[in-house]
């Protein structure tokens, strides 16, 4: 199975996107977005920029938690991961990206 988008509405309106691995495990989470067409630029970026390693910034959270951002050319963070236990679990998550971001699938969550 291949990996797909999740689109859900807030209780506010504002509007997010999740990235899916083909077990349904959320590997990518966007910013809220104030409109419909943020979230579609949104994905349209991952699905551009996803595919390639030098757009991930490898980070440690405050508590010392590995977690990676994609980044867009211009050096705006598209989207960031879950925390991992390790930065092998990290790095696994980055390849999942890698391979899930060019799906078209796009699902509509309420």
């Amino acid at each position: 199975m291949k990996g797909y988008y999740e689109i859900k509405t807030a209780a506010d309106g504002r509007h997010q996107f999740t990235l899916h691995a083909g077990n349904h495990e959320i590997i990518l989470m966007s910013q809220l977005y104030a409109e419909r067409a943020g979230v579609e630029k949104g994905i349209a970026s991952v699905q551009e920029h996803g595919p390639h390693e030098s757009r991930y910034e490898r980070k440690l959270s405050a508590k010392g938690e590995p977690y990676f951002s994609l980044k867009s050319t211009n050096g705006q963070i598209i989207g960031t991961s879950e925390m991992y236990g390790s930065e092998a679990s990290r790095d696994n998550g980055i390849r999942s990206v890698m391979t899930n971001s060019p799906s078209t699938v796009v699902k509509e969550v309420s």
